[in-house]
């Protein structure tokens, strides 16, 4: 251990605020080679090493930052992949501060390793370098004979794929969208996560032999039940939750008013921000309200600001430190020139005589008695409303599941919120052959927390087809 801890962490390299807002280029950087070297180094290699329980796919974290500080990039990647698929991806989404991050030991002291940051170093070295990749000792496709469909190529789908490709299996993803990555391409912006990026990870997963179907809405194109009956022996269901939740008040059918899924797709799966070169535009509107605290609000919030908004505002019925949202993620949308609205609720939007939204009617909140959760429950304040003029609205409240598969497959079991009963451990489902993982089990939930179910499937489907 150090005579000295170096308690301080590397700043992670970012665009200045007032450049971004006008650009859809990645925000965040990317630590140097010396940067990376330096933060490695803060590493103190404890013999307990409590960072690996805060992670969902257990990677080997010290080992792949001893590799970093030693220099030995070769081998970071290797370690790092051994256990993570899509280390680039989760290096820049992951929510590290609340798993790996939290659980360093330098946390009780100081600021924890930046265990994120030099994920994204390592993932996009072996991006340049990708002979490394190649250098699989042993790689061989398809060795055991029985094939595995997944449905949905979304972070779980992916990597429940990928491992059970490692393992030998003969692995096809059925893929709805005409391009690979689910919420990964449609969902999170090129500002936070470039496209370039997914693409190569999708790349990685098909380059151990794993076949990639695209345009297969499961459950109209053929059913779960008609893979099984079709050379398949085992199922994941990965499909997502990708069934928009509304405000339900008065006013929401008007012109101008999208649901964050919507609104982020056309901007990111459908290249709006590049019109006319992309011929696929979307009305930001110069006043735009975002409702909701989560991510996915802070998304649409940003992206509206770089489609041409002069003003966005995001109103959120709790107080900032509720926001579900990474503190990360609200500190650039502040700086970026968001406004925050906190503790404020909608009560109807109004049109105009055509149909379009020109304002929506608010109240203002305040914290009452604890409920259940022990957060204080947010109740209305009387005689606070008042009206702002807007020309666009985003719900960003969260997903569910479409019904399209659970209501397709025979003798799935499902939670009354519709999303499909599994065990938690397995991702084993009440059919045998099935199994199921990510937002389709869980609801709306984090990308890395999908890729641990997809990986704890994977270990199940593995044991139950070599044990039959």
């Amino acid at each position: 251990m150090p005579e000295k801890l170096n308690l301080n962490r590397v700043p992670m390299p970012r665009q200045d605020p007032k450049v971004r807002r006008g650009n859809f280029d990645e925000v965040a950087l990317g630590y140097t080679e010396e940067q990376a070297l330096e933060e490695a180094g803060r590493c103190i290699q404890c013999k307990k090493p409590s960072c690996k329980e805060g992670c969902p796919v257990n990677v080997d974290i010290p080992e792949f930052i001893n590799a970093v500080r030693e220099n030995n990039m070769r081998e970071a990647v290797k370690i790092l992949q051994s256990k993570n698929s899509l280390p680039a991806i989760c290096g820049r989404v992951c929510p590290q501060e609340t798993q790996c991050e939290v659980k360093c030991n330098l946390a009780k002291k100081g600021a924890p390793i930046a265990i994120g940051r030099l994920e994204r170093y390592v993932a996009d070295w072996g991006r340049a370098h990708p002979e490394v990749t190649a250098e699989r000792e042993g790689q061989s496709f398809s060795i055991v004979d029985k094939k595995v469909a997944v449905v949905g190529s979304g972070p779980a789908g992916l990597t429940c794929a990928c491992d059970l490709a490692k393992l030998g299996y003969a692995v096809t993803i059925f893929e709805a969208l005409h391009i690979a990555g689910g919420v990964l391409m449609y969902g999170i912006p090129e500002f936070r996560l470039p496209k370039e990026i997914v693409q190569s990870e999708v790349d990685y997963v098909k380059s151990w032999g794993v076949d990639i179907k695209l345009n297969q809405v499961i459950g109209k194109t053929k059913t779960a039940d008609e893979i099984l009956g079709n050379g398949f022996e085992a199922v994941f269901l990965a499909p997502g939750a990708g069934a928009p939740m509304f405000l339900g008040i008065p006013g929401e059918n008007l012109s101008g008013i999208y649901s964050a899924n919507e609104f982020l797709t056309r901007t990111n799966l459908m290249k709006a921000y590049l019109f006319p070169e992309y011929d696929t535009p979307i009305k930001a509107g110069k006043r735009v309200a975002v409702f909701g605290g989560g991510n996915v609000a802070m998304d649409a919030a940003r992206c509206a600001l770089r489609l041409g908004a002069s003003e966005v505002n995001i109103i959120y019925r709790r107080s900032k430190i509720e926001m579900p949202a990474r503190a990360e993620e609200r500190e650039n949308a502040e700086e970026e020139g968001i406004i925050f609205r906190l503790l404020t609720n909608p009560l109807r939007f109004i049109g105009d005589d055509q149909g379009r939204v020109v304002a929506v009617e608010c109240y203002e909140m305040e914290l009452g008695e604890p409920d259940e959760s022990g957060r204080r429950r947010p109740i209305r304040k009387p005689g606070t409303e008042f009206v702002t003029e807007i020309d666009t609205a985003i719900i960003a409240l969260g997903t569910r599941p479409n019904p399209i598969v659970p209501s397709t497959t025979s003798r799935l079991k499902l939670t009354k919120w519709g999303t499909i009963i599994t065990d938690e451990a397995t991702g084993r489902t009440s059919r045998d052959e099935i199994w199921c993982g990510g937002d389709m089990a869980t609801g709306a939930a984090t990308v890395i927390s999908a890729m641990g179910a997809g990986k704890r499937a994977a270990v199940s489907i593995d044991s139950y087809l070599k044990s039959g």
